[in-house]
């Protein structure tokens, strides 16, 4: 039996129809299009008001620390055991203790790092890491402003008033499986939250965000080669962008070409504030997370024994920008400065990039 045409026609057109309803069944409807690129090339971002409400309400600025007058001592001088921060004026010392406390562990209260009996000594080990960790802080502020620009972050940035941030990651050993032939599975054919619940790997955190793997999608050339980039470096990749889409609320568009994704010279900007962003992030991980691995209590380590680590969902919690682009550092500028030297970055210039 032939099928007209026209039938034909009806027939796709209902196909498409139904498989939109299918798709966009998951998301609250009606979608909100912003177009922020040429008209006609795609390039639109699709939000959701049921998620923009639930992002509103996890990115609303905490309540503002009131200024205090200088002491006019250094806190080294007026307090004993302070290792980080000792040129700080002695009552702003105070003042940003206070801050810490609500932006961390407000329900614990200053007990949570430290020894109520002795508040110099360094025996919780929540101390030690909170000194570390604003060390990290003034560390982003003063060297990777490629990245954070001049809003920068705090502790509230990625705490948002919990002890551990909501949004850290361990490596993922994955589930058992059989050896031989089998053993290498990839995080192939098992559902993977990371990557959008599809069956692409379910860390790619670990070659990207903590070791120094290469972002690469497409080769540049038809035949095998030193370019070549295989489908499995895809699918990591894959779960790696669908991640960075999840963590900042955007479609791919909001940092790639729809006419040539790969194409750096047609990107929008911000896929070279999202390409400094991989490399600090590694930073953080490698230099300061990693480096606390004996601190932690074997209960705050994973199941492959390393310590909780940032990715980008860690500080944008589902925003482009982390809290909307409100900045807080103007209000404690003891934050801003660094001793430490920045890192080196030995990727090839973007220009070069695939």
């Amino acid at each position: 039996m032939r099928i007209s045409f026209t039938a034909w026609v009806i027939g796709a057109l209902a196909a498409v129809v139904g498989l939109a309803i299918v798709l966009t069944s998951f998301q609250s409807w009606p979608a909100i299009f912003v177009q922020h690129g040429f008209r006609g090339t795609a390039m639109a971002e699709v939000y959701h008001p049921a998620t923009v409400q639930a992002a509103l309400a996890n990115n609303q600025l905490p309540d503002a620390i009131p200024p205090v007058d200088p002491a006019g001592q250094k806190s080294s001088e007026a307090y004993q055991n302070v290792k980080v921060l000792g040129d700080v004026d002695a009552a702003e010392f105070l003042r940003l203790m206070g801050a810490i406390t609500a932006w961390v562990a407000p329900e614990q209260g200053c007990t949570y790092c430290h020894n109520p009996e002795n508040l110099a000594e360094d025996s919780l080990y929540t101390k030690v890491v909170a000194r570390r960790m604003i060390q990290m802080v003034q560390f982003i502020n003063a060297n990777w402003k490629s990245h954070v620009a001049g809003v920068g972050v705090t502790c509230y940035t990625c705490h948002r008033g919990n002890p551990v941030p909501a949004n850290v990651w361990f490596e993922n050993p994955g589930p058992e499986h059989a050896g031989g032939m089998s053993q290498v599975q990839a995080g192939k054919n098992v559902v993977s939250t990371v990557a959008g619940y599809s069956s692409l790997p379910y860390d790619p955190y670990t070659p990207f965000l903590e070791g120094n793997a290469n972002v690469r999608v497409q080769s540049t050339q038809a035949l095998p080669g030193a370019d070549d980039h295989s489908i499995k470096q895809t699918d990591w990749t894959y779960a790696l962008m669908i991640h960075f889409s999840t963590a900042l609320g955007v479609n791919c568009t909001y940092c790639h070409n729809t006419r040539a994704f790969s194409s750096w010279e047609l990107s929008p900007p911000q896929r070279v504030t999202a390409w400094y962003g991989i490399r600090m992030v590694r930073n953080l991980n490698q230099s300061y997370l990693d480096s606390l691995k004996g601190v932690f209590p074997p209960v705050r380590l994973g199941e492959t024994g390393d310590v909780a680590k940032v990715n980008c969902l860690t500080c944008h919690q589902g925003q482009f920008k982390p809290l909307y682009g409100a900045s807080m550092i103007g209000d404690f500028p003891e934050l801003t400065a660094s001793a430490e030297k920045p890192p080196v970055i030995t990727d090839p210039p973007i220009a070069s990039q695939p």
